[in-house]
């Protein structure tokens, strides 16, 4: 009597254990009971008794349904901490009764990502020449970034000073900030700024302020692509003659490419035409290349080439700046 009683209990167990259990319903007719890990990319990780852990394409199922509540997070961004439960096909029902279609989800317990953290480069160069010339330079650049999931912040900075026999003939240093704020995966809005010194250039300081809106074209751990329209005011001050303001259009890109596991190459351009005059604009462009020497040690070229119409009573309306560095990345 004992072991008939035993046995009753192992049958009730095991019908039971099918009534309290996550339920995947599939296209073809199968049913699988079990649990509901993660719904990441499109597939569905299910695990079961019987057949183990799967991997399911989200378009071969036709309902869920969960005993627990899981976070479901929609393509609109809402996050739901709700149970399942199985609705019409290609449809399940959460809590409150609303109807969800499963192509509304973006994912299902994701697993957690870790905090971004700030990225960034900095080098430095050094030359020193004597004998029958005393030549001495010393440069700098650096950048950092951060990336998350809505936003995007940029920070750079570059300078450079060269004495040949106790004359500059090379004092310049630059900075810029820039915040992006993403309304979709790949249009964002911006917000810049830029100071400027050149001693040899005669320009005491320069000030770009400018916002407006980009599209991210590529975005992945090889390759990046984004361009950019917008507004910006323009302050310039030369040593001497006074300063000047206005307003200008802004436009421009920024690339980086990993060419190799050993190349890296980054190049961006912005271009300011004045409002009240195009002719008279002001553009700016960088391009680097950088070679690991190991994982984190590089040797980079860094090349800037600056135009402004309308320079300095005297001076070049052309500055093309060479900058050989060794640095880290961090």
């Amino acid at each position: 009597m004992k072991r008939f009683g035993m046995w009753v209990g192992v049958v009730v167990l095991m019908l039971t254990s099918g009534l309290y259990a996550d339920q995947v319903t599939l296209s073809n007719g199968d049913r699988l009971t079990g649990t509901l890990v993660s719904l990441v990319d499109g597939t569905l990780n299910f695990k079961s008794a019987v057949t183990g852990e799967s991997a399911i394409a989200i378009a071969d199922v036709v309902t869920l349904a969960t005993d627990d509540e899981v976070a479901v997070h929609t393509a609109s961004g809402k996050i739901l901490n709700t149970v399942l439960t199985a609705s019409q096909t290609g449809t399940v029902a959460v809590r409150g009764g609303q109807q969800l279609m499963l192509t509304e989800i973006a994912s299902i317990n994701p697993p957690v990502k870790a905090p971004p953290k700030w990225k960034g480069a900095a080098s430095l160069g050094w030359t020193r020449t004597s004998g029958n010339t005393h030549n001495e330079t010393f440069s700098a650049s650096a950048n950092v970034g951060k990336r998350r999931e809505k936003d995007r912040v940029t920070l750079n900075y570059d300078m450079a000073q060269t004495k040949a026999d106790s004359n500059k003939t090379e004092d310049w240093w630059r900075a810029k900030g820039k915040y992006d704020y993403f309304f979709s995966p790949n249009f964002y809005g911006y917000g810049d700024g830029r100071y400027e010194v050149d001693e040899i250039a005669n320009l005491d300081k320069r000030i770009l302020v400018g916002a407006g809106g980009g599209y991210q074209w590529i975005e992945n751990e090889t390759m990046n692509l984004g361009t950019e329209v917008g507004l910006a005011n323009q302050y310039t001050k030369y040593d001497g003659e006074g300063s000047d303001s206005e307003f200008s259009i802004q436009a421009g890109y920024n690339f980086d490419w990993q060419l190799t596991e050993t190349m890296y190459f980054v190049h961006d351009l912005t271009y300011y035409p004045a409002f009240s005059d195009l002719s008279d604009y002001y553009l700016t462009t960088t391009g680097e290349l950088r070679a690991n020497f190991t994982k984190t040690m590089f040797g980079s070229f860094k090349a800037i080439f600056n135009y402004d119409a309308t320079p300095a009573t005297g001076k070049g309306n052309t500055d093309v700046k060479y900058v050989l560095g060794v640095g880290i990345t961090f």
